[in-house]
């Protein structure tokens, strides 16, 4: 995660969805719109970037952890 976190912008909502991802054991889509004041599709992309893995193995309702 570090890796990915230093290739960004400080803006980037991305490492405080880094935060959010070990203080929780499931994280979803509605969380972390949520948690971070970004749009479903916002939410879904930096989930994409962070590289965790998904779980659910579904195309809605999904749900992700880190390994």
């Amino acid at each position: 995660m570090e890796r990915r976190l230093r290739e960004r912008l400080p803006s980037s909502r991305l490492s405080d969805l880094a935060e959010l991802v070990p203080s929780r054991s499931i994280i979803s889509t509605s969380l972390v719109q949520g948690r971070l004041k970004v749009s479903k599709q916002g939410a879904l992309h930096l989930v994409g970037e962070l590289g965790v893995h998904e779980m659910t193995g579904r195309g809605r309702f999904r749900a992700w952890r880190v390994l």
